[in-house]
């Protein structure tokens, strides 16, 4: 067991009272601000367990009951698995489609390379609701509106920047002379790509893949311009629990997205850490 002592910062022998002043109200302040961010985000775990048919505080009395009609709903299983759906095909589509393009502008130069670097995480910086609507219009004289196909490929357009970047990540400490290695030894591009470059840079692919997963998984806006009721994910149907009739089955998913959320990012640490 360590003693308190030990937990202590060990400030160097020039720092004034003033310094170490400045430490703790920096600490302090980060504290507070992140309790500010997750406490809102907390509070909802215990209202899954309780008893009541409303969200309230205090909680009268703890129970199952909001879980068994979680998993007892054929709407909220329908949901997930149409949740369960769509988020693996965008992300296997986004994955795919953001690597090699990553592959693609890290190996080469020319004129308009920044352009279509910034085309290509479009995605990320423009108003979804834009995204939702013009997906619409696009889609709608296609056919496409109200399928699950339309729906995946507005969702992998969505992922693919989170992949785009983070692979180039990798890529900026990629050797490269590992693939003129390759290919002087006889390897044709193909079998040097898969044996050479994506096991080295499968960091940040595996990375930017659950990126692109959360990214769908998560996703409401787009949902509701695109799909009908036969593709209704767990986002969507939450959104309409909470506009038409609010109950602690909400509180429930949100728990099972919030252990489920957390359990990707400790993932994806993981990966940083075998990564670096």
């Amino acid at each position: 067991m360590k003693t308190f002592s030990a937990w202590m910062p060990q400030f160097p022998a020039y720092a004034t009272p003033a310094d170490k002043l400045g430490w703790w109200l920096l600490r302090g302040a980060c504290v507070a601000v992140l309790a500010f961010l997750l406490l809102p985000i907390v509070v909802i775990i215990p209202l899954s367990f309780s008893d009541s048919s409303f969200l309230v505080y205090p909680i009268p009395g703890w129970s199952l009951r909001w879980y068994h009609h979680l998993f007892g709903s054929a709407e909220w299983v329908r949901a997930a698995k149409n949740s369960f759906i769509v988020a693996p095909s965008a992300t296997l589509i986004a994955t795919v489609l953001g690597t090699l393009a990553a592959v693609g502008l890290a190996r080469t130069n020319f004129a308009f390379k920044g352009l279509l670097m910034s085309v290509l995480i479009a995605p990320m910086v423009v108003p979804i609701v834009v995204v939702g609507v013009s997906a619409y219009l696009f889609f709608a004289p296609l056919g496409l509106a109200d399928s699950y196909l339309g729906l995946i490929i507005v969702h992998a357009a969505l992922g693919a920047p989170f992949v785009v970047t983070t692979v180039l990540a990798t890529l900026q400490g990629f050797n490269n002379n590992l693939v003129r290695a390759s290919l002087g030894l006889g390897a044709d591009p193909l079998t040097t790509f898969f044996r050479v470059t994506l096991p080295v840079i499968a960091p940040g692919v595996i990375s930017g893949a659950l990126f692109a997963f959360a990214t769908s998984f998560d996703e409401v806006v787009v949902t509701l311009f695109l799909a009908g009721p036969d593709q209704v994910t767990l986002p969507r149907q939450m959104f309409t629990g909470i506009r038409e009739n609010i109950n602690p089955t909400i509180a429930a998913v949100a728990t099972l997205l919030i252990v489920f959320t957390t359990s990707l990012l400790l993932v994806l640490e993981w990966l940083r850490g075998r990564g670096k």
